[in-house]
């Protein structure tokens, strides 16, 4: 049985498709993973026998090598994350907007600051 990495799997359309070393990439469906596991995560292994379907290569069995990752856990509250973007917001219409409304960048250091302090935020927003 080949042993290859998932690319993508979507839960709630039921299927994805996983690398098949030396050969097409392999379509997965909910209906072949096995009991207790919904859902696999790109670049989680799995083992798998296949047949050529219609459209190309098709998983029939599908055996999980790696555990899979938990997803993140949001950190904040609802009510502190409003505050920070609020923060986030004044910060870039007093300190970066003036200098952009006026022809230039904000100085290296504070640029990065800036950008660190943006990541952290969308991080927070997208988990």
């Amino acid at each position: 049985m080949p042993v290859g990495k998932v690319k993508w799997f979507d839960a709630d359309k039921g299927f994805g498709f996983a690398s098949n070393p030396g050969d097409e990439d392999v379509y997965v469906g909910k209906n072949v993973l096995p009991e207790g596991v919904d859902e696999l995560f790109p670049g989680q292994r799995i083992e798998f026998d296949f047949a050529a379907g219609r459209r190309g290569p098709q998983a029939l069995r599908v055996k999980v090598l790696d555990e899979p990752r938990r997803r993140p856990v949001n950190r904040r509250k609802p009510a502190e994350l409003s505050s920070m973007l609020a923060d986030v917001m004044s910060m870039l219409e007093t300190q970066v907007q003036p200098a952009l409304d006026a022809g230039r960048y904000p100085e290296r250091k504070e640029g990065r600051q800036i950008a660190e302090i943006l990541r952290a935020v969308a991080k927070e927003l997208d988990s």
